[in-house]
Order: C-alpha cells, then structure tokens, then sequence
C-alpha cells in the first residue's frame, strides 16, 4: 500500500473531480530519490522520463538534483520548459533520426548512448560536439522485462566498436548498460560491472583520451504483487562492485520506476456490473488501454483494493473499452460492489499514463499533483 491518501481523502478526491483519476505525490518522488541515493552513494541520477513525463516530476526531480534520461524530441521539448540545464541530461536512446541528434545538440544536451557501427557513423558529422557512450548487452533472464533483446553490443563487440571510434576521432566518453527490470536480485548488475571494468581497464591502457564514465542503467525493483527485496539489499552488492572501479570514473544510473511506481495511485468507479460464469464482472471506467495499460506494455500487475468490506469471492475487473482483451483481472477476491463504488490501484506511477491510449475514443485519467514544488526561478540556458 502506498499510504500517502486516506481512503477519506480518497472517497473527497472522487466526489471532487470524478473519475478516473491518478493521484501523484511530489513528496513521495523526494523520499524515493533518497532511498536510492542512501541506497546507491556516490552515483549521479538522471531520471528516465519516459517512465512518467509529467511537469510537476520533472520539476520536482530538478529541485532534488536530479539530471534527465530523455529517448525522443518530445521529453526534450518537456524539460526545455523548465530551463533544465543540458549538462545534466543524456540522450540514451541506442537509435537515433538525424533529426533526433540535431533537435539533442540544439538544446545542449551532448551525451548520446550508441550500440553498433551503424549508428556511430551518424555522428561523424557531430564528432566535435558529442561524446558517446557504448551499450554493452547483459542479457538478463532474471528480469521481468530484458532489456538486452533489442538493444545493445556483446562485450566483445564492443571492442571492435572502441576500436572503430578511435579510427574515426570519434570520443567514447564511457560504457553503458541495463540489464532490464523488476529482477529479484542483482546478479547481472555485478556481472555487467564487472565485465565493464574490464574492458575499461584495457583500453585505458593505451588510450590518448581515457573512458571516464560507466552507466549502469536503471532496473531498480519496486513491489507490485510479487515479492522484492528492498533497495538496500538489492543495492549492497551493486555498490561493492563499483567500490573496485576507482574514484576516477564517474558512475551514473537511470532510475525510472523505483522513483515514480509508488507515488502514484489510481481511482476507478464501478460502472457496470454483471454475472458471468458464476463470477461477478465488474467494468471500470479506466483499464489496460488507459492507466493499466503497464500490465499490457510493462508486465506489471498492480496491487488493487476496493473501499467495501464484506465477504469476497472471486471476481472479475473489466475497463471501460468495446475490446475483450481489455481485462484487469481475472480473478480477484472481492466484496459485492455497486454501480458508483470505487476501486484502487496502487503503485501506479511508472508506465501507467505514459503507455495509456485514446482507443474507442475515451478520455485519459484526470493527473492530480499533490505537494507541488514551488516553481525555481531559473534563467534560461542558452546552449
């Protein structure tokens, strides 16, 4: 249970705005960001946007010194708003327009991630401009989403691409990796660390301009219905690891889901109801096209609550969509509802609104921020 809103306060936001809503809590996103620096000390955050691009996230992330992952043009237009400086963001998306690399260096931002030939030949035009970080593929089988399918060179080939960049004049500024998601331990972290230090070692060997940076992803486990350890316990080993790198190197993360999944709830309402197969089938004015869409895009299966008690049974919550696939559980234990009662989601926060869909036309959940900080007075940055 998240915990930040009282099932009165809940039932008031309700009455208020209607539904369905998704309630977020700036305050929760600070102490996620200390969790994982006391968790992670002397590693440098750059918030992975595409996990929740909202403003008040992005704003509250600046004010908490956070820098940015952003992927697209788009997350770059959104913290353009706030005067974000551009030296405290990356661009790690492995494949990149043209466009992409123009629209990036425009704003200031100069760290791009690249994984293969290809794609370091888009910024030989840019070589005096940009430093790149290599993306070295650690597939995780642990991982509730892998990350290393679609992306990402094998350590081997990744010194061949080092050796194609210093042919070119090209500036590797570091290593990168994610070894993806949702994993209950972190076993390929270490492994992706270490092989990392390798192949750091070697070629600063002999290098003219040694690699000064390693970026170890994102990954970060939060709880949802299945078990996890907790960030200390996942991290310890994590941070061993990188006691053996030196203190010339500068470690950076990517944490998305760990800083937003758990300040953010959903509140639905019941709006229709039947008997089918001796269940009763509850239909939702919100499902996996809207702010469930995480457990159709994100494997993710969110704890779920209602504010009724009575004897449960097992039921079944249907969204609001003409489609049959748009189910949020099959069989969950719950009282009898009524048209008008309202269904919670927690832990809600990372790739919920972000993947949602205008499908059948429906409009998204109403986002409502609570404990917003206070807009920074900021010149703005000229790159």
């Amino acid at each position: 249970m998240n915990g930040f809103l009282t099932d009165t306060r809940i039932k008031e936001l309700a009455a208020q705005h209607g539904t369905p809503l998704l309630v977020l809590d700036c305050n929760v996103l600070k102490r996620q960001v200390e969790q994982l620096r006391k968790a992670l000390p002397g590693v440098d955050f750059f918030y992975a946007v595409k996990a929740f691009p909202h403003p008040d996230i992005i704003n509250t992330m600046d004010q908490c010194g956070v820098g940015f992952d952003l992927a697209s043009s788009g997350e770059i237009e959104l913290v353009r708003q706030f005067y974000i400086n551009p030296r405290n963001t990356i661009h790690t998306h492995p494949i990149k327009k043209n466009r992409d690399i123009r629209d990036s260096l425009r704003f200031g931002c100069t760290t791009f991630v690249v994984d293969n030939g290809e794609e370091m030949k888009k910024f030989y035009p840019y070589q005096n401009r940009v430093g790149l970080l290599l993306r070295v593929s650690f597939p995780n089988p642990d991982a509730i989403v892998d990350l290393s399918r679609k992306f990402g060179c094998s350590p081997d080939e990744a010194i061949e691409l080092l050796e194609m960049a210093k042919q070119m004049g090209m500036h590797v500024k570091g290593l990168s990796f994610h070894v993806g998601s949702q994993s209950r331990n972190s076993n390929m972290h270490v492994t992706a660390i270490r092989r990392c230090r390798e192949i750091l070692n070697d070629y600063n060997r002999h290098a003219e301009i040694p690699m000064s940076m390693l970026d170890i992803g994102g990954g970060f486990p939060v709880n949802y219905c299945d078990t996890m350890p907790d960030i200390d316990t996942f991290c310890a080993p994590i941070t061993e690891a990188l006691r053996d790198l030196g203190e010339d190197l500068h470690i950076i993360a990517e944490p998305g889901r760990f800083l937003v999944a758990p300040a953010a709830i959903s509140i639905t309402a019941v709006t229709g109801k039947a008997a089918r197969g001796g269940r009763n089938w509850y239909y939702l004015d919100d499902g996996v096209y809207g702010a469930y869409s995480g457990q159709i895009f994100d494997h993710a299966r969110y704890p779920i609550r209602c504010l009724k008690a009575g004897p449960a049974s097992p039921s079944v919550l249907a969204g609001p969509t003409c489609d049959s696939i748009d189910i949020i559980s099959e069989e969950i234990q719950l009282p009898e509802l009524e048209i008008g009662d309202l269904v919670i989601g927690e832990m809600m926060g990372a790739y919920t609104v972000s993947t949602a869909t205008d499908f059948n036309s429906l409009s998204r959940c109403e986002i409502i921020v609570l404990n917003k900080p206070e807009a920074a007075d900021k010149i703005p940055h000229i790159a």
